[in-house]
């Protein structure tokens, strides 16, 4: 495991239980063993890792070829230690284990520290998560929108193209695909596209903004097979939404495509961008959300791409940011709602709070916040809060890869490259790999590990993926920092400017 000299102790010991259990990983024999298993049996034609996990988890009947019978009868013993040392029932990792995202997710980790060891964060052989901007025709005109989305781009991809980019991610152990954009409903092929993909296995969600969510829409939507609707709310009353969206009636449409999905059965999140403008109204949000329903309140951190640069005086101050974490947290704590967050401070913020409360909740990445037994929270270092370029990628219109849907720095062309290689060889996702590559008061973080502030944001201020966020307030405890004076400057001229 990599170690610095510099203020990086992690949140349990080095002896600790999980870490025997990720040294043992690193183990020539179990890494070279990981690496062969990744091949494909010639009997049955998945992979040896494939049929040894579905082989566990009794999902499907394993390959009489003796390599698959060898491979299952070692990932056996592997999973059987894993949940040992984890504290999770067997039977409830036979059970997760028989949802195929899940087990693309956990071949992808056992890929990941058989290629690169166990790194903090783990670096990943192929992404957990691709968010795929699939389309830039847009019914809004939304004045964060970081696509600038309007109409469709002349090169946008076709059907056939995207499921071949489709077959890809299946076959790297993609876990899950977000599709976006735009507005994805506008799109004449996306159910087809969406179930073509669901079809593969893969957890199928998409990110609308909910005017099309009509009773036909919501149905199709279901027997595609998307699991998630994201829907975007950005404040708790029309006159504050439609004025984010541009559009009058945006948000009687909006709220009427909800209660649809939820009708449905569908699982429905609100997501939310965090802004002055709204943010006293994100508790009515929070309101709002559990009158209608849905499962999740997702509140993103703003970024000032896009649109978005031309509103930047209403971004957050690093005190309000805190607060609004603090809120979540509470609202996430009490079980009312599924309370999360895109800002990666909210994984320090959940630590701190619980260990402050004696609780077991954190919420490592900004899709997903858990009750974990102690022993676990070391997993929030290995899966490392912002995931830009680390956990997930994202796919413009045109088949462009960008390391997040928020930074737009074009690392590969799947026209032209696989996302095998764009992944395996881009040295930006490299560089957003390595916590020690961070700068200023990041990069001397205690919390780097678990948090690693937003690529994005540091991007879209600096010009430079690997610089402090801003919009941290442990970024205002280094006012030596040059990073941290620009900061305090910026910070003044957006107060004096909104």
């Amino acid at each position: 495991m990599k170690k610095s000299g510099k203020e990086t102790p992690s949140i349990e010991s080095r002896s600790s239980p999980v870490e025997v259990f990720l040294n043992l990983l690193q183990n020539p024999v179990l890494k070279s063993f990981v690496h062969i298993a990744d091949r494909h049996c010639p009997k049955c034609g998945r992979t040896y890792l494939r049929v040894a996990m579905e082989d566990f988890s009794r999902a499907r009947s394993a390959s009489q070829s003796l390599n698959c019978i060898l491979f299952s009868k070692v990932l056996n013993m592997i999973l059987r230690l894993g949940s040992a040392t984890f504290g999770v029932d067997l039977e409830t990792t036979r059970g997760s284990l028989k949802m195929p995202y899940i087990r693309n997710g956990l071949v992808n980790v056992l890929e990941g520290i058989s290629r690169y060891g166990v790194t903090r964060p783990q670096r990943l052989a192929a992404p957990f998560l691709v968010v795929w901007n699939f389309t830039n025709a847009c019914n809004l005109s939304c004045k964060h929108c970081y696509q600038r989305a309007d109409k469709p781009s002349a090169d946008e991809l076709s059907t056939a193209e995207a499921k071949s980019i489709i077959d890809q991610l299946d076959e790297l152990n993609v876990s899950s695909i977000a599709f976006s954009g735009g507005e994805p409903l506008m799109r004449r092929d996306f159910f087809e596209v969406a179930g073509y993909a669901a079809g593969k296995g893969l957890y199928v969600s998409v990110a609308t903004n909910g005017t099309m969510l009509t009773e036909k829409n919501v149905e199709r939507l279901r027997q595609s097979g998307v699991s998630y609707v994201e829907v975007s709310i950005d404040g708790a009353s029309s006159d504050t939404h439609d004025s984010f969206r541009g559009t009058r009636g945006a948000f009687n449409r909006t709220i009427d495509g909800i209660r649809k999905a939820v009708n449905a059965g569908l699982f429905t999140g609100i997501a939310t961008v965090s802004t002055r403008k709204n943010l006293y109204e994100i508790p009515e949000i929070v309101k709002l959300a559990n009158g209608l329903g849905v499962g999740r309140l997702i509140v993103f951190n703003f970024i000032p791409t896009g649109r978005g640069e031309e509103i930047v005086d209403i971004d957050l101050s690093p005190e309000q940011r805190e607060n609004l974490l603090k809120y979540l947290y509470k609202e996430l704590s009490s079980g009312s709602m599924e309370a999360l967050s895109t800002a990666p401070q909210y994984a320090r913020v959940c630590l701190q709070q619980s260990l402050a409360e004696g609780r077991d909740i954190t919420a490592p990445t900004h899709f997903a916040a858990m009750n974990l037994p102690s022993r676990t929270r070391q997993l929030a270092e290995f899966l490392g809060g912002c995931g830009a370029g680390r956990l997930y990628c994202a796919i413009q219109p045109n088949g462009l890869v960008t390391p997040c849907v928020f930074m737009p720095i074009v690392i590969g062309d799947l026209r032209r490259q696989s996302l095998r290689e764009i992944w395996s060889t881009s040295k930006v996702l490299r560089d957003l790999s390595d916590r020690e590559a961070l700068k200023g008061r990041c990069g001397r973080c205690l919390y780097k590990y678990i948090c690693g502030g937003c690529r994005a944001r540091a991007y879209a201020y600096y010009g430079d993926y690997l610089a402090p966020d801003l919009g941290c307030i442990r970024e205002r405890e280094d006012p030596s920092s040059s990073f941290s004076r620009q900061c305090l400057k910026t910070c003044i001229s957006a107060m004096k400017n909104s």
